[in-house]
């Protein structure tokens, strides 16, 4: 639902330099409409239509008609937005017209990695290629794929990881399923762009957190540190938590896709990542930590249990990725890791209705 801090988002989104009116009167379909990243997004077409005017109709592909009535509330019943339950593994019979598609539905946790592997990979693969068929039916003007930094694998003999820059991932590892299907996905991406002129870009999404995270089924670090703040806990780590990674608040990040989406150059990738916010788990967990200062909350260390269905990338980078490429479309962060975390908490607050 939103709330004061998602509204103080969405108005700061509006308010970058983004060429919102290619959206007036168009169709936009997102699939896994109410992820933690698209549900932003959705969030953003709303108020494009409720605050500007914009006359945007939105497709929403999901998984579980439930859970996203249960994420946007009343909001799901608005007359420009229609929900479909799909899940991609067969052709789509979309009768509306589509001018843009953005396909975020990815299972990105590595909780599912060693548990479900086939799931995790279906919608970057067979997914995606039922969404590119459709871009080339519907004649799309714009096709925004959610990637992520995994493809880069194990970069070696670098200071900076740009889109060029590629390194190992061994695709025995079970991790790989998210990695390399995400790859496949870029390479059909480029395919249909190239054999059939589908205007596809690609967003390489790094770590990225939101008011919109699901604390208590989320097991990445970050949401778990948030969880514990939450609850007043220590925050408890189960690293030694020295892997360092560039975390980015959902409202650069969102400015970051629409900016791929309408201003990106076709068949190419961007880096949607914060190069400023550079920090080791440990020190992420630090700053979460000391947030509320009047909590006395500690970091604490335990060992992970042998059954945890958490899979760590063996393969993951510390070195910085880099946001160069999408500067040059006008792309500038404006929030911290402090500010970032510090807006997460204070929606969760809102909207569990909880005493802090």
């Amino acid at each position: 639902m939103i709330n004061t801090i998602i509204e103080q988002d969405l108005e700061d989104i509006y308010q970058r330099k983004i060429p919102w009116e290619r959206l007036k009167h168009k169709t936009v379909l997102i699939t896994g409409a109410y992820g933690m990243l698209a549900s932003y997004v959705v969030y953003m077409l709303m108020y494009l239509n409720e605050k500007k005017d914009m006359d945007i109709s939105v497709i929403a592909l999901v998984r579980s008609r439930k859970k996203f009535e249960k994420r946007f509330g009343k909001l799901s019943n608005h007359p420009y937005l229609t929900v479909y339950e799909n899940t991609l593994e067969n052709p789509l019979e979309i009768a509306e017209q589509v001018d843009f598609i953005i396909h975020a539905a990815s299972l990105a946790s590595p909780q599912y990695y060693s548990v479900s592997p086939i799931e995790v990979l279906k919608p970057n693969v067979v997914g995606n290629y039922h969404l590119l068929e459709l871009a080339v039916q519907k004649k799309v003007e714009g096709y925004l794929f959610f990637s992520t930094g995994d493809i880069y694998g194990a970069v070696k003999n670098r200071t900076t990881v740009r889109e060029t820059d590629y390194g190992e991932m061994d695709t025995l590892d079970i991790h790989s399923c998210y990695g390399e299907s995400k790859r496949m996905g870029e390479t059909m991406c480029k395919a249909w762009f190239l054999q059939k002129r589908v205007p596809t870009k690609i967003a390489r999404i790094w770590h990225t957190y939101a008011p919109t995270m699901d604390i208590e089924r989320d097991p990445r670090v970050f949401a778990s540190f948030v969880k514990d703040v939450m609850q007043g806990n220590d925050i408890v780590m189960k690293s030694d938590g020295r892997s360092k990674r560039s975390f980015c608040y959902i409202s650069d990040a969102v400015v970051g896709y629409f900016l791929i989406l309408l201003n990106g150059k076709a068949g190419e990738a961007y880096n949607v990542c914060n190069t400023e916010e550079f920090y080791s788990i440990r020190e992420v967990a630090e700053i979460v930590a000391g947030l509320y200062p009047e909590k006395h909350l500690q970091v604490r260390y335990e060992k992970r249990e042998e059954d945890d269905t958490y899979l760590e990338n063996s393969q993951a980078n510390d070195i910085p990725p880099s946001n160069e490429k999408l500067k040059a479309l006008g792309w500038e962060t404006e929030v911290n890791i402090r500010e970032g975390f510090r807006r997460v908490i204070e929606s969760l607050k809102v909207n569990q209705e909880k005493e802090f």
